[in-house]
């Protein structure tokens, strides 16, 4: 259990339910947003005496029936109550993050040739691509593997600012950082999800901020638009698929509309691949 961790988790999240959203009165004595410690504790049916030991970081382990309760009141969503659970160490077992990828999932992306396909793990780390991806995406068999991050691509390039200035590539941004904030929940022993965390809150003060939000939402599918520097722009639904059995690994593809400029944009890029 990660006492620490989970009262920062429950004293955030209490600052994003206003009364309203619960039923309660607002009020207008509040000298801060959200639910007081007290409406929490009678939301969720306990005393005010076990919620604040619990915020304080000194509580005793809570049952999962009392988590669930305070899920319910602090209206988390499914992937945030999950990551509560971890917090107070409910996880059926200790997982961690591995670093193969299932021959049957290479073979895969392999045979999509006309998607960009690739893998990615927990931590953010590209796993496997097949050749459109490669292209699509830079050249990533050029790459060392800790270059092969997206966390760092988007935190530490120069254009941050500029990057997060825009309504679709911000919306991408918190995303990853709030699924990076749900596997450190999952995977609170793996020493390389921990240094990526700590090497982003030194160097991005841009990472620092959405981390210090506390959002929790896994990623699933998002629209987006990609400028590549031979094709042009690309729309793109960016399909992010768990792979069955490893829970540390995500499946993602990018589709374009049949017919559509960007369906185009991909074919005479699979045209670079077959003519390198």
């Amino acid at each position: 259990m990660n006492r620490d961790e989970l009262a920062d988790f429950l004293r955030i999240r209490r600052a994003h339910v206003t009364p309203a959203e619960v039923g309660l009165p607002g009020g207008d004595r509040r000298r801060t947003p959200g639910l007081r410690r007290q409406e929490v504790a009678q939301l969720a049916g306990m005393s005010i005496d076990y919620y604040i030991r619990l915020e304080q970081g000194r509580g005793p382990h809570p049952s999962r029936q009392v988590l669930n309760a305070l899920a319910r009141a602090l209206m988390l969503s499914q992937d945030e109550r999950a990551h509560l659970l971890h917090l107070a160490g409910h996880a059926v077992e200790t997982p961690r993050i591995r670093e193969d990828v299932p021959e049957s999932l290479l073979h895969l992306i392999g045979f999509l040739e006309e998607v960009p396909a690739y893998v990615l793990d927990a931590r953010y780390d590209f796993r496997a691509w097949n050749p459109l991806a490669n292209v699509l995406m830079g050249n990533l068999d050029a790459l060392g593997p800790e270059d092969r991050n997206v966390i760092r691509w988007v935190f530490m390039s120069p254009d941050i600012a500029e990057h997060l200035s825009d309504e679709e590539k911000s919306r991408f941004a918190r995303a990853s950082v709030a699924d990076l904030r749900a596997a450190a929940g999952r995977y609170p022993d793996d020493r390389k999800l921990q240094a990526l965390v700590a090497e982003m809150l030194a160097l991005s003060p841009h990472f620092a901020e959405l981390w210090a939000r506390y959002e929790v939402e896994i990623r699933r599918e998002q629209r987006k638009r990609i400028t590549h520097p031979v094709v042009g722009t690309i729309d793109a639904i960016c399909q992010v698929m768990p792979v069955p059995d490893r829970d540390d690994l995500r499946l993602v593809l990018y589709t374009t509309e049949p017919g559509s400029p960007s369906h185009q944009a991909l074919r005479d890029l699979r045209q670079l691949t077959l003519s390198s």
